[in-house]
């Protein structure tokens, strides 16, 4: 059962998410940075995530593509801004669906006996957009992905 936890307190600019993974965190963040295992925990269950490129370092870029039944595609991209193995990763998210609404996401993993504490503080341009990502149905994506991630850093032990 996870911990998953989403708070986007009403007129701020933030969503703020906290899960633990049964993990070490160094395995929580190889699979964060690593494009093979990304492709496997990244987007809905439904979709196929293709990664063109994940380069984890300080100007480095991302983008994700995810592929629908329907043969739909989506894609996601940004720049890194930090990469410290084990506990920090900071980088920029745009959905190229409404390009220009771009976020400055936070990703920090603590280690507590043995497991993962992540946390992920995603800082938009406006109370709208923070908003418009709420209601877009981000929570069941994160957290199907968020599922998919724990399975698979649970799997490689």
């Amino acid at each position: 059962m996870s911990d998953l936890k989403i708070v986007a307190e009403p007129g701020r600019q933030d969503i703020v998410i906290t899960r633990t993974f049964d993990a070490p965190r160094e395995a929580v963040y190889a699979a964060m940075t690593d494009a093979e295992s990304i492709a496997r925990w990244w987007g809905l269950d439904e979709t196929d995530t293709r990664v063109e490129v994940s380069d984890a370092r300080p100007g480095g870029r991302w983008r994700y593509v995810e592929k629908g039944p329907d043969g739909a595609e989506y894609a996601f991209r940004g720049v890194f801004h930090d990469a410290v193995a084990p506990e920090r990763i900071v980088q920029t998210f745009e959905f190229e669906g409404m390009p220009g609404h771009v976020a400055m996401d936070t990703y920090t993993l603590e280690e507590q006996d043995g497991r993962t504490l992540y946390t992920s503080v995603s800082v938009f341009q406006s109370v709208e957009d923070r908003d418009g990502m709420v209601a877009s149905g981000m929570e069941t994506g994160l957290s199907q992905s968020l599922d998919a991630l724990e399975k698979l850093v649970t799997e490689r032990g």
